[in-house]
């Protein structure tokens, strides 16, 4: 979750993106500007491949699932563990060959089970597999804990045929444990770093998944949003993200925040990949009720037009004050979006918000006391409910929390429960405000989607003081309301990824991938990393 607009201020502010999200972490030397290329030569023969491209490769011949299992195996050793020391990979999964092979077999037998057959995919430590990998949401408490049995999505994932090849590092407890943390770091997995200039955050709470996908780790990546995510990790990692409606993907088996807001959510390089992992994961599940609601599609592709934009009304955020990469990146997209045949609109999403200021977090405090309690009592864990958690903390503090507290779950152990007035008041102002401010402003502009950057540029790490704030998030609108939200690459500016948010009303997924693919494909922004070790070299 990204949570310091709220659990900071507890408000949305405007959008306002200062200059302090481009200062460098380390300060240049004197003398001449050092050649800061990348440390190694990266010649990853997968550099950037499609899930398409995969498949083709095995139909030919040219590769198998195993093959391109090993490599990817191979690239997270020399990429991960050594080289730049990523650190997105919390564990790795010891059946992956053996579902590689499995899955080769089923292909030389003829039996496909759809675009994601035999590909590899990681996903995030809060997601529970029931297999030899733990599921601790980064936290020493969980240490001990491996889940009974696959959560939903990943039951769909091994129907779909994918590989899974690990899980990835996050922000503990999906940054829903102090205000003063740092964004992808945990005490079990410590900090992942930004695969652009490594002295920078890959932001939170789905780092690894972000640092792994745009490091070319995986295939495709799953993490998991509450407020921010999925989209801000892939905005600074330039990668596409999808935040989908909350009850399109299932919950259960989720170590939840919220369950008004919680959805896992494709991260992938293209949004072609995107909307195929998208389609995979999606389904009914009696287990989360939310989903009884959707009408998912089994194919997002088929929304994917490259002339998407052609007579659209796209609402663009009005922009207060910002840097000039910022300003430059913005010019950009709107002058692109207009190219491709799109009006667009200036509107103000974030002052409509303001009366629901302070209320999305107390929904949250409640909502993840009573989602995490119910969730261990019936885990495999140590620890069977949140007063346990800080219990455990506070007798293992040197080790649980070197760097910041608990605060957090400390104020929600404080909470009753969900039929307090406190609590049923914020739900009523969260979610209430959240929709009406971006219903009637797509009514009364017959828009298509509300665009504006995804958030600013990556931040320095900092364990010692913790995150700064980084300029803005787009993401709590669609968040609050539950309400789908995509990301894709919108430029860089010294060599920091920034995205281009486009979300709007519930279920409207594949409008918004036309959308969003018609960008993309008129800019063309994504480029791989290159492992810069700071901006000055």
């Amino acid at each position: 979750m990204q949570r310091r607009n709220f659990l900071k201020t507890g408000t949305l502010a405007g959008l306002t993106l200062t200059t302090l999200s481009a200062v460098s972490c380390a300060q240049p030397s004197a003398g001449p500007k050092a050649d800061n290329a990348t440390a190694f030569a990266d010649d990853f023969e997968l550099n950037e491949v499609t899930v398409d491209e995969l498949q083709k490769k095995m139909q030919d011949g040219t590769y198998t699932s195993r093959s391109i299992t090993e490599m990817y195996l191979k690239r997270i050793e020399a990429i991960d563990k050594a080289g730049p020391k990523l650190n997105a990979i919390i564990e790795l999964n010891k059946s992956a060959l053996d579902m590689a092979d499995a899955l080769d077999k089923e292909r030389k037998a003829g039996v496909i089970h759809g675009p994601l057959h035999g590909i590899p995919v990681l996903i995030k430590d809060n997601i529970d597999t029931g297999d030899t990998m733990h599921t601790t949401a980064g936290s020493l408490a969980l240490s001990d804990h491996f889940a009974k049995q696959d959560a939903f999505i990943v039951h769909k994932l091994r129907q779909a045929g994918a590989v899974i090849l690990g899980k990835t590092n996050l922000s503990e407890w999906a940054n829903f444990r102090s205000s003063r943390s740092t964004s992808g770091w945990s005490c079990r997995g410590l900090q992942t770093k930004n695969p652009y200039v490594l002295d920078r955050g890959p932001s939170g709470s789905s780092a690894g998944s972000g640092s792994a996908a745009s490091a070319n780790l995986c295939a495709v990546a799953i993490g998991t949003e509450t407020d921010g995510s999925v989209v801000s990790p892939s905005s600074v990692a330039g990668l596409v993200g999808i935040k989908p409606t909350v009850g399109l993907l299932s919950r259960s088996g989720i170590i939840p925040i919220s369950i008004t807001q919680d959805t896992a959510g494709p991260m992938a390089r293209t949004v072609r990949d995107a909307a195929i992992l998208l389609g995979a994961l999606a389904g009914a599940d009696p287990n989360d009720s939310y989903t009884l609601k959707a009408k998912p599609e089994k194919d997002y592709t088929k929304f994917l037009d490259a002339n998407g934009l052609k007579g659209k009304r796209i609402g663009f955020e009005k922009i207060e004050h910002a840097n000039d990469g910022t300003l430059n990146l913005i010019k950009e997209a709107i002058e692109t979006l207009k190219k491709q045949g799109a009006e667009v609109i200036e509107v103000e999403v974030s002052k409509a918000l303001k009366p629901a200021d302070g209320a999305e977090f107390q929904v949250l405090l409640y909502e993840f006391k009573d989602g995490l309690n119910k969730y261990l009592s019936t885990a495999g864990a140590g620890v069977k409910n949140l007063a346990d958690v800080i219990a455990f903390n506070k007798t293992n503090e040197g080790k649980a929390m070197p760097f910041f507290k608990q605060e957090t779950l400390i104020e929600a152990q404080e909470k009753g429960d969900l039929t307090s007035k406190e609590y049923t008041d914020a739900l009523a102002k969260s979610t209430g405000v959240s929709r009406k401010a971006i219903d009637t402003i797509m009514a009364e502009n017959k828009l298509d989607a509300i665009c504006g950057p995804t958030n600013g540029f990556a931040s320095c790490i900092d364990l010692i003081n913790g995150d700064y704030d980084n300029g803005f998030s787009f993401s709590t609108p669609a968040a609050m309301a539950g309400y789908p939200h995509i990301t894709v690459p919108m430029g860089a500016w010294h060599d920091l990824p920034m995205g281009l948010s486009f979300f709007g009303t519930a279920w409207k997924e594949g409008e918004l991938l036309t959308l969003a693919y018609a960008y993309e494909q008129a800019s063309k922004k994504r480029k791989k990393p290159e492992f810069k070790e700071n901006l000055f070299g």
